[in-house]
């Protein structure tokens, strides 16, 4: 084997070697002592790809294939590392040869490397992104500028406002919102359980994990810890507050529709009478929940979508719906869902829902706040002309604005004002990994440029001229339904990470006027998950850097199933979605693993490191080879034809009880009653 990848990375000649260079400038000197076999595979891994000698290499690659003839964790790792060295060169290889540009950079960063043997910290981030992350380079030290440049791009030329805007949010609007639960993490949760939930849960920690999220909700914890409680709660503040300024009358109870993800199967049994109980100590005034669990999802395929597609449209892709519409497994299956049961809510329930709006139950609106800065309260700020206006963007392509975007502040920044940013500049130079790929440097850049904005006056006043935002957080996001169902949407289900901009590719430029999120001035929720569940942001971290890796691979591969050139799309949506983007995908995901868990270990995190080196080969080992990038393309077409299956019979749905068709008929009541089931 060791013989055959030799072979193999000769091929690639100086192309790779100038990569190879790089990597040996961030890490340097390795220590010797390898005592954890995760890291001396890394070790190894890392030994291999620079190659300092034929020998070293091959006694790397027989060290990774011995581990992984052994399997078990350690050898899921050893496999992922080997896949990788075989994957690498080939990816560095085919780009360079269809790239003249990105040959010519490999040249330039060897030329460099070559004339200083030691260069500076500065020089050699500037060199290593040249190559891997030209995204940032066109940011470093520029920052102003950037961000002038980016609010450009993104401005657009209102042509049209909306003209039917929504004026009555509190009966208009279905908010909605996302809870991922799990099993209890202290046996004196469990105690505190109703029998039937404590039995289900008990159940639940018996069987195999299926799913695994950013610090789910434990069924059990506290009041205190509970997000759903929480979230809701301010929600129901928030209304309050409408109410006492006059504009949410006596009695009027705003529609919130809750997804529930589990990791385990027997919680679904568990999960709507348990958080029914929750919300039972704490009574919501204005609020009418309704909470679906994969069980209520199934029935709504099965009872609903299934018949009406057999009455009203060909013969339905069972299996694609059931793949399609549901709330357990990857981000993006809950994120469509969301949407597109608001559109089936609006035909089958409530012909008053014209809208939907997605909270992170993390976040509430800080209201007495918005109304002194901002002179409009968060409900105020919904009913704006521009939700569903038309426009012109910085590239005269006719657009509507049939989607909101507001912004999130900090809990530890809003005392300077609802306008400071989430994420800031990084005031320390790239480390390690981050010499490699620095996400955080383009996310401050479009946060600043795009969500900092104010509308007061030229060149942007919020009436005859806008932003357009391409990055947007879960929360805080909106779609008219009407635009809905016309561009029909989705994120696939093979999305684990950035669900919500991943939401947008799909429709980029799709129709005569292609859809986008306006950004809504002064809209902000404030984020206070630091306040109540440290301890979850904490245990999630590694956890959230092995998606970014994932969210590389796929949102590249994504890009490429896509039916328009690349190079449009990075055009529309860099620098921050976009650096997501990558024409060497596993090159970068791989090297960005590796590097961090070193740099773990060197900073004595040797748990965390060995951690992120289990967690990242078994979530990104089934990501690589072809038949992965090929799965992707074939997954996104099946799925695209399954949601404008659904949609086509909502249309006819809709069409066939204006006509009063006595199986559309019956089909709704059976919709209420699924609703109604689901109603805590």
């Amino acid at each position: 084997m060791a013989g055959i990848m030799t072979e193999q990375y000769d091929k690639t000649g100086g192309r790779l070697d100038v990569m190879r260079r790089v990597v040996e400038e961030i890490i340097k000197h390795p220590p010797t002592a390898r005592a954890d076999p995760l890291e001396q595979l890394n070790a190894a891994f890392l030994d291999a790809f620079c190659r300092r000698n034929g020998q070293t290499f091959q006694r790397s690659v027989r060290t990774l294939a011995q581990y992984a003839e052994e399997g078990g964790k350690n050898g899921v790792a050893a496999e992922f590392f080997l896949q990788a060295l075989d994957e690498i060169p080939n990816e560095i290889e085919n780009y360079a040869g269809s790239s003249a540009a990105f040959a010519r950079t490999l040249r330039r960063a060897g030329d460099l490397l070559a004339k200083d043997k030691s260069p500076s910290e500065e020089k050699r981030a500037d060199i290593c992104w040249s190559i891997f992350f030209p995204e940032g380079r066109r940011i470093q030290g520029r920052e102003k500028e950037a961000a002038a440049e980016l609010r450009l791009r993104r401005s657009v030329e209102v042509t049209k406002p909306s003209s039917r805007p929504i004026k009555n949010p509190f009966t208009e609007i279905l908010f909605t919102a996302n809870v991922l639960l799990t099993v209890p993490l202290h046996e004196k949760h469990i105690q505190n359980l109703s029998r039937p939930v404590r039995e289900a849960v008990e159940k639940a920690a018996g069987e195999r994990q299926l799913f695994w999220y950013d610090h789910p909700v434990p069924i059990g914890v506290p009041a205190e810890n509970n997000e759903i409680v929480y979230g809701l709660r301010g929600l129901d503040d928030t209304l309050d507050f409408e109410m006492r300024r006059g504009n949410l009358g006596e009695g009027v109870r705003v529609p919130c529709l809750l997804s529930v993800s589990v990791t385990h199967e027997k919680l679904r049994e568990a999960a709507k009478n348990w958080i029914k109980h929750e919300l039972s100590r704490h009574q919501l005034k204005h609020l009418e929940v309704y909470v679906f669990t994969e069980t209520g999802t199934k029935r709504l395929v099965d009872e609903v979508l299934v018949p009406a597609g057999r009455r009203f449209a060909t013969s339905p892709p069972v299996d694609d719906l059931q793949g399609i519409f549901g709330v357990d497994g990857e981000y993006g299956r809950h994120y469509s869902f969301l949407k597109a049961v608001a559109a089936l809510m609006s035909v089958m329930v409530d012909r008053r829902i014209r809208a939907t709006f997605k909270i992170d139950l993390d976040q509430v609106f800080p209201q007495e706040q918005l109304v002194r800065e901002t002179g409009r309260s968060a409900f105020e700020h919904l009913a704006t002309p521009l939700w569903g206006a038309w426009g012109r963007d910085a590239w005269g392509r006719e657009v509507e604005l049939g989607m909101i975007a507001g912004a999130l502040v900090n809990e530890r920044d809003i005392a300077q004002s609802l306008f400071t940013p989430d994420v800031t500049f990084p005031e320390e130079p790239p480390r390690c990994d981050e010499i490699i790929f620095f996400s955080r440097l383009p996310q401050a850049l479009s946060t600043e440029a795009e969500m900092m904005v104010h509308y007061d006056g030229a060149p942007l006043d919020g009436k005859m001229t806008c932003l357009q935002r391409i990055h947007v957080t879960g929360g805080v996001t909106g779609i008219l339904l009407e635009s809905l169902r016309r561009h029909r949407p989705f994120t696939p289900t093979f999305i684990g990470r950035a669900e919500d901009q991943a939401w947008l590719l799909s429709v980029l430029f799709s129709g005569e006027r292609p859809l986008r999120y306006f950004h809504q001035a002064g809209l902000f929720m404030r984020h206070d998950k630091e306040s109540f569940a440290a301890d979850a942001v904490r245990t999630a971290a590694v956890g959230k850097l092995v998606g970014d890796y994932a969210r590389l691979l796929n949102f590249s591969r994504y890009a490429r199933a896509l039916p328009w050139p690349v190079e449009d799309i990075k055009e529309q949506v860099d620098p921050f979605t976009g650096c997501f983007i990558s024409p060497i995908p596993v090159t970068l995901a791989v090297l960005r693993l590796s590097l961090r868990a070193e740099r773990f270990f060197r900073e004595g995190v040797a748990a965390e490191a060995s951690e992120l080196l289990r967690l990242g080969s078994a979530r990104l080992l089934p990501l690589l080879g072809e038949s992965a990038e090929n799965n992707v393309s074939v997954q996104y077409e099946r799925e695209r034809a399954a949601w404008d299956f659904y949609y086509d019979v909502l249309d006819r749905l809709e069409g066939a009880l204006d006509a009063k068709d006595e199986a559309a008929i019956r089909l709704k009541e059976k919709t209420e009653k699924i609703f109604a089931a689901c109603r805590v």
